[in-house]
C-alpha cells in the first residue's frame, strides 16, 4: 500500500503499510500534532479501510517528528462545539475496535485527545522523554464515560482520578509504573523496538490475537457463551494449533494462515 501523503506541513493523517504492518501517523507540526476536526473524522474511515485489507496484520499509531499528539486543536473546542468531542470519541472507539493488534509509539507530548487515542490502542511503547496527560479539567470539559471507563480499566481508579482530576502531566517512568505504558526506551531506540515488536506480532497467530482481543475487551462482564463457542469452532477448523505444534517439534518458525474475516 503506497503512503498517502497530503501536502507538506498541512494537518493530516499519513497512512502506509509494509510487510503486514500499517502505520497511521498524526501530522500537524504547527500545533504539536494536535488533531483537527477533519483529522478526527478521517480516523474511522482509514481504520475501516485498513481492517478490510487482509495483508494488514498489525497497526502502529504514532506522531510525526518529536511528539505524539498534543490533543484536539483548541480552536475547535470553543464553547458549544460538541461536534469535535463527538468526533474524538468516534475515533477512539474505532481504534479500540480495530480487529488486529494496535501499538502506540509515543514520544514527546501525548496529551488530551492524543492520550485518549493511545489508551484506545492495545499496547503503548514510549520514549523516555514522553509526557502523558488527560486535561479536560483545565478546560471545564466532561470527559466521556466510555473514555473514562477505558482509562480506569487500564490504570485503575486511583491513577485515572489523578490524571482526570488534576490535568497534570506525568513522565514515562510514572506512566510505566502505573500501567499507562508497557515499555519505555531511549528516544533513539524507540522506532527500532516498535518495528521489531510489530514484526513479531505479524508472525504470530491472528486467531489467538483476535480471540484474546475480544475476550480482554469483555473485562466489564462475562464473555457470552456463543462467543466462546464461536472461537472454539474457529480453533478447530483453522489448523493453527496443528501448525504451531508441528513448527515447535520441527524447530522452525510457524506459518499461520488463518485470515481475520467475519466475527
Amino acid at each position: 500500500m503506497p503512503p498517502h501523503t497530503p501536502p507538506d506541513g498541512s494537518p493530516a493523517l499519513l497512512v502506509s503499510a509494509e510487510d503486514g504492518v500499517a502505520t497511521l501517523t498524526i501530522r500537524n507540526p504547527a500545533k504539536r500534532n494536535a488533531m483537527t476536526p477533519e483529522m478526527w473524522r478521517r480516523v474511522p474511515a482509514e481504520l475501516e479501510r485498513l481492517a478490510a485489507d487482509p495483508a494488514v496484520r498489525a497497526l502502529v499509531l504514532t506522531g510525526e517528528g518529536g511528539t505524539f499528539c498534543a490533543g484536539a486543536d483548541i480552536t475547535a473546542l470553543r464553547e458549544g462545539d460538541e461536534e469535535s468531542r463527538g468526533l474524538a470519541v468516534a475515533a477512539e472507539e474505532a481504534l479500540a475496535a480495530f480487529p488486529r493488534p494496535t501499538l502506540a509509539a509515543v514520544r514527546g507530548h501525548c496529551v488530551g485527545g492524543g492520550c485518549q487515542l493511545a489508551v484506545a490502542c492495545d499496547l503503548r511503547f514510549a520514549a523516555e522523554d514522553a509526557l502523558f496527560g488527560i486535561t479536560p479539567a483545565r478546560l471545564g470539559i466532561v470527559y466521556g464515560a466510555s473514555s473514562t471507563r477505558r482509562l480506569v480499566s487500564l490504570v485503575g481508579p486511583a491513577t485515572a482520578k489523578y490524571l482526570l482530576f488534576s490535568g497534570e502531566l506525568i513522565g514515562a517512568g510514572r506512566a510505566l509504573r502505573t500501567g499507562l505504558v508497557d515499555e519505555v526506551h531511549p528516544a533513539d531506540e524507540l522506532d527500532g523496538r516498535v518495528a521489531a515488536f510489530a514484526r513479531l506480532l505479524v508472525s504470530r497467530s491472528q486467531l489467538t490475537q483476535a480471540a484474546a482481543k475480544e475476550f480482554a475487551g469483555a473485562a466489564d462482564g462475562p464473555v457470552r457463551p456463543e462467543r466462546i463457542a464461536y472461537w472454539e469452532e474457529r480453533a478447530r477448523e483453522s489448523g493453527e494449533r496443528a501448525e504451531g505444534v508441528a513448527a515447535f517439534l520441527e524447530r522452525r518458525a510457524p506459518v499461520f494462515t488463518w485470515p481475520l474475516t467475519g466475527g
